[in-house]
């Protein structure tokens, strides 16, 4: 633990960011090695400005923080994994400039395991966060851990599609643990730590903050073996994910949209610059030599089953579409129903998530 609190209260010392963190311990050896420097020691070692050792005075008053942080964080039931940790993930390791310090709640083991991202819009259309969902909950089937991070829209759609699948899901915050942003995703955050893992390289108390987001995303691409981007604009933090993979040499794929669409214009951007074009898990499965991998789920990975409760009209009229818009006036014509019968049966198979109802009156079926 005393090595873990080294780790902690030197990532802490304010005007010590990244950059400087690394070379003190390149140069010293390790956290502890530098603490135990006077700031002039320091200056000498290293090339680094004055000013920035200044806050070495307090480092009494943060290591004394950090103790209270890594014991009300373990009451929580959450660590703090150091870069020297044996349990910090490897993949993340080998990424130009790695957090420090990670503070975990859930399963630590989930860090080891196979990674993919799943990232997108927050502002999701329907139809991206139906294939956000899908995607996650088929390549969790495989065995997959899907990464993201806790926003709404793709992110949220990337963690419940693994969670229906029984599979393991990692979200990366970029605030504490103890800040649940944003507040909508409360009940996925909790559901997430039972069954899976949240994770982020800032202490307990630490707020969101814009700057802190593109930070995060360096570990959502760190600790992947693909990124893949569902939905996006051309100027987003999701395009930012794709970048930091591409310069980690991580895989990025992108799932084509609607080319009217400006939340398609980042992932058809991708793929004009070579990102691999994903229609289904196994596009990604394929690329990263898992195809061979046996489904880890009993769940249905190809769609929601069919309840046996529904009246057959119910199901006839479910056999008419697909995922191809239906206008309703033709639907009536191509399933034979009442026009009060076709409204009735299309609301049962809404509530049921089996079709949706989209703008211009027009159904299609959710496979």
């Amino acid at each position: 633990m005393e090595e873990t609190v080294d780790w902690m209260v030197l990532s802490q010392i304010p005007g010590i960011g990244l950059g400087s963190f690394w070379s003190l311990v390149e140069h010293f050896g390790s956290p502890s090695e530098v603490l135990q420097r006077s700031p002039s020691q320091l200056q000498a070692g290293v090339r680094i400005r004055k000013n920035r050792f200044q806050s070495f005075s307090e480092k009494d008053i943060i290591r004394d923080r950090c103790l209270k942080q890594a014991a009300d964080l373990e009451k929580l039931g959450g660590k703090c994994l150091s870069f020297a940790d044996p349990r910090y993930p490897d993949n993340l390791r080998q990424i130009s400039d790695p957090p420090p310090v990670l503070y975990i709640l859930g399963d630590h083991n989930v860090l080891q395991s196979c990674c993919v991202a799943i990232v997108g819009s927050r502002a999701s259309t329907s139809y991206g966060s139906r294939t956000a969902f899908n995607l996650a909950r088929k390549l969790a089937a495989r065995g997959v851990s899907i990464v993201s991070g806790l926003a709404l829209g793709i992110d949220a759609e990337a963690h419940r599609g693994t969670l229906a699948a029984e599979g393991k899901t990692i979200a990366v915050l970029g605030c504490g643990l103890d800040v649940v942003y944003p507040r909508q995703n409360a009940k996925l955050f909790e559901e997430i730590t039972e069954k899976g893992l949240i994770i982020s390289e800032y202490p307990q108390g630490t707020t969101p903050g814009g700057f802190r987001f593109p930070a995060r995303n360096r570990i959502i691409a760190g600790i992947s073996r693909g990124v893949v981007v569902v939905e996006a604009a051309k100027k987003s933090g999701s395009l930012i994910t794709a970048q930091l993979a591409i310069d980690e040499g991580r895989e990025v794929y992108a799932v084509p949209g609607q080319v009217d669409s400006y939340k398609s214009e980042g992932t058809h951007w991708l793929l004009q610059q070579g990102a691999t074009l994903v229609q289904s898990e196994n596009d990604i499965l394929e690329d990263l030599g898992l195809a061979g991998i046996a489904l880890q789920s009993d769940n249905e990975p190809y769609g929601k089953a069919i309840p046996s409760s529904l009246e057959e009209k119910a199901k006839a009229l479910l056999r008419c579409l697909d995922s191809y818009a239906l206008p309703r006036d033709d639907l009536v014509q191509k399933s034979g129903l009442e026009i009060s019968e076709i409204s009735e049966y299309l609301l049962v198979l809404e509530l049921e998530g089996l079709i949706e109802v989209l703008p211009g009156n027009e159904i299609r079926r959710i496979s």
